[in-house]
């Protein structure tokens, strides 16, 4: 779990997972049930994955709040 201050200080689950040659990470908001995936290289850090991955779950949230 991670917390982000863009988010409230709510909980966002990481989930990742190597899929061939490469890393599928899955944020997703447990309050709105809100799921943002990204694929990116595994030659990649863990923490570059991971806030590429918030970046996209905080998109579509603010996208929702629209």
């Amino acid at each position: 779990m991670v917390k982000d201050s863009g988010m409230d200080d709510r909980e966002v689950l990481i989930e990742i997972q190597r899929v061939g040659n490469a890393v599928k990470v899955t944020a997703m908001d447990p309050v709105t049930l809100t799921e943002a995936t990204i694929v990116g290289s595994p030659q990649e850090s863990e923490e570059t994955l991971k806030r590429t991955a918030m970046q996209k779950l905080l998109y579509l949230l603010n996208k929702k709040t629209k």
